[in-house]
């Protein structure tokens, strides 16, 4: 009993080490569990004469407990902002279902377990009680033309409509717009819907964001979120999907400067930014994809 006992509080310093940032809530349901457990094997190890049979006891109690707090540790919110960072959404939001079962009105056949947010795929989609999958992803963009793709698309059903949110003027190409004027006044409204997706998880891990930072929404709106998640998540991991300007592709003369100006938030904000070059993935769909025109369609499914 001595024994389970110091192991016990081993495991659970162990695991407050590398989970520094576990909330009260996976802490209570960890420690009900966990008491609960300890019990059922405390009564098994005084029924049993044989060491070998304890010292198996003992290794399983731990392996149940690391188990039990890296269950809670798993979910992610995907941040889709602007023209670039919705139709990329689109493609990825299109693959996961299909690699998940999940049809485009978010029933999944395959789940056996209605309602239980038990499986991998629960990472990226929340469960409702009906047993529908709902994406745990917000898309952001200052003017509507864009986002009323989704709301109007074959996926129109799998996203929860506070899930998609539209300004009424968007940010004309220019990064002090989208960051200074328009995108501030947007912003708290943004962060508030954040706020309540991450309430439903259970153990946040962090963010995936998606934009592209030669456009002012992207750019401007997309380094303001950053900044303003910095002060409300700190701790929270952040990979930033940023689709960087190219010479010969590019749709506004302004791009490099909106890029520059948004590297600076990226270098500050984010623990991993990773860099798609729109020309380089052109030349990959004509080289090795034999595809002799490339859309905004093949280049968002290769990025996804």
């Amino acid at each position: 009993f001595a024994q389970i006992l110091s192991l016990d509080v081993g495991v659970l310093a162990r695991c407050i080490k590398i989970y520094r940032e576990d909330s009260l809530i996976i802490f209570d349901r960890y420690i009900v569990v966990r008491v609960f457990v300890m019990i059922v094997f405390v009564l098994l190890f005084l029924t049993q004469e044989n060491s070998n049979q304890r010292t198996h006891h003992i290794r399983s109690l731990s392996s149940i407990t690391i188990i039990i707090i890296i269950n809670n540790m798993r979910e992610i919110i995907s941040i889709h902002i602007g023209q670039a960072g919705a139709q990329v959404g689109n493609a990825c939001w299109e693959l996961y279902c299909l690699e998940h079962g999940i049809s485009p009105d978010g029933q999944m056949p395959s789940d056996r377990f209605s309602g239980q947010e038990d499986g991998a795929f629960n990472t990226f989609f929340s469960e409702t009680k009906a047993g529908k999958h709902v994406p745990r992803a917000v898309y952001f963009d200052l003017e509507p033309t864009v986002i009323d793709e989704v709301r109007t698309g074959p996926y129109r059903q799998l996203f929860h409509p506070d899930q998609l949110i539209t300004g009424k003027e968007d940010a004309a190409n220019n990064y002090a717009r989208g960051h200074y004027t328009i995108g501030k006044e947007m912003v708290d409204g943004c962060l508030d819907k954040i706020r309540r997706l991450a309430d439903q998880c259970t153990g946040l891990q962090g963010f995936l964001l998606f934009h592209s930072v030669g456009g002012g929404t992207g750019s401007g709106f997309g380094s303001l979120l950053l900044e303003r998640l910095s002060v409300d998540y700190g701790k929270k991991s952040k990979l930033d999907f940023c689709i960087y300007p190219s010479p010969q592709v590019s749709t506004a003369v302004v791009e490099p400067y909106n890029s520059v100006l948004s590297t600076h938030a990226l270098l500050e904000h984010t623990d991993v930014a990773f860099m798609l070059d729109n020309e380089a993935i052109y030349d990959i769909c004509r080289r090795s994809l034999d595809i002799e025109r490339p859309s905004y369609i093949n280049l968002n499914r290769l990025v996804a």
